[in-house]
């Protein structure tokens, strides 16, 4: 099983460590499994405040996924369908127990350079 670094919208990371949005959506999934997500949160934050364990992920079409989660989407009906128009196949994370950082970290903390614009592996990490 495998961690992986989101880059994730400020907005989305708040409900995510809220607990209020259960699943984090993705046009493709990491192709090894995954146990954990490392959270990135992107400008203007740009820096690494949490982590959040994987349930298990879900691959449907984008309607039927939404009608199986959007009661813990964290995301509006046109924001979901928009980011989905044109897939034949919508993918999520159902996220698990969440951990906020005390004490955010930067991509460098991790040996990571560039935010990425899908994900990337990590090693392990203690907090």
């Amino acid at each position: 099983m495998e961690t992986i670094l989101l880059s994730i919208k400020p907005e989305y990371v708040e409900l995510i460590l809220a607990g209020t949005k259960q699943f984090e959506y993705r046009k493709k999934l990491a192709t090894k499994p995954v146990e954990k997500i490392i959270i990135y949160e992107t400008e203007p934050t740009m820096r690494i405040v949490g982590e959040v364990t994987v349930i298990e992920t879900i691959a449907e079409p984008p309607d039927s996924l939404w009608e199986r989660t959007k009661e813990q989407a964290g995301i509006s009906p046109s924001k979901y369908q928009d980011y989905f128009m044109g897939c034949d196949t919508a993918y999520a994370y159902r996220l698990g127990k969440v951990t906020k950082y005390r004490h955010p970290k930067t991509l460098a903390d991790f040996n990571i350079q560039h935010p990425p614009q899908s994900f990337v592996y990590v090693s392990k990490t203690d907090e």
